[in-house]
């Protein structure tokens, strides 16, 4: 293997994705040395006398079995890195404690509801926040689930997994020990918060849309044409070139994060959010 090669594959790990897969290791590895740890770690019932307030973030960070550590690892290492390359460090953070601290909110409320103590302990929430946030920034791009060969798109997976999740949350098989609304809950302050980020929201975007088909475009006398106005044809250009210029942009912050923009491309991408 070249060195090239080596270096790509290390870079792949952004910075805070890095560090979480190392926290949760750690952790994982102290659980096993030290059984008794987990019971301090573990989210427990509010009203449990094990409950401590600290549990809400150090639950997220807890795993006992190697399969339960390596799952959560594998979909954080796959869907975190794309995320924090396009959102950046800080903003990623940001979202996996909230989506993850969110989780364990839904969790303590569904536990408060049922009555049922077993304690929580886990990535999953987080992950599923991730899932979330990838299906909605690449709704588009073709994932594989293991053992089907058939590529389906991100947006719908994300949709399939959370109407399985509600499904098995519902039902409450007997024996089912997986915190099935605490992946909900991920995935309900993941999209909260994104909603929240992106002030020109979904709807707001289908509505201006609504409104321009419906606006009548000004009309443009010919016989002025070489006289500050411009052809059909150069105005088409013109328009495609900006918007290959701008595509380039965003595919730059896709793969580098946006602090990799120089001074021009942010004030190119900036003017070009006013207009839409």
């Amino acid at each position: 293997m070249s060195y090239y090669q080596r270096s790509n594959f290390f870079g792949s790990f952004p910075v805070v994705t890095r560090n979480l897969l190392i926290i949760n290791t750690i952790i994982w590895a102290a659980c096993n040395l030290i059984g008794s740890l987990v019971n301090y770690l573990a989210l427990y019932h509010i009203l449990s006398p094990q409950f401590k307030l600290y549990q809400i973030v150090t639950y997220m960070f807890t795993h006992y079995e190697f399969n339960h550590l390596f799952f959560n690892m594998f979909a954080l290492f796959m869907f975190g890195s794309t995320i924090e390359n396009y959102w950046g460090h800080k903003r990623y953070l940001i979202y996996y404690m909230v989506t993850g601290v969110g989780a364990g909110l839904i969790q303590l409320l569904v536990m408060y509801i049922t009555g049922v103590n077993a304690p929580t302990i886990g990535a999953s929430g987080a992950v599923f926040g991730l899932l979330l946030a990838f299906g909605m920034l690449f709704p588009n791009t073709p994932l594989y689930l293991m053992f089907i060969p058939i590529p389906i798109k991100a947006k719908y997976m994300v949709i399939g997994y959370g109407l399985i999740e509600f499904f098995f949350g519902v039902s409450q098989f007997r024996g089912d020990n997986v915190a099935h609304y605490a992946h909900l809950g991920g995935m309900l302050f993941g999209i909260v918060l994104i909603l929240y980020w992106n002030h020109d929201s979904y709807f707001a975007k289908l509505f201006n849309r609504f409104k321009t088909f419906f606006k009548r475009k000004p009309k443009i006398d010919a016989s002025r044409r070489g006289f500050g106005f411009e052809s059909d044809w150069n105005y088409n250009a013109r328009k495609a070139a900006k918007s290959k210029e701008i595509d380039t942009i965003l595919d730059k912050i896709k793969h580098s994060g946006y602090n990799s923009l120089t001074e021009e491309e942010k004030r190119k991408l900036f003017e070009q959010s006013k207009k839409e």
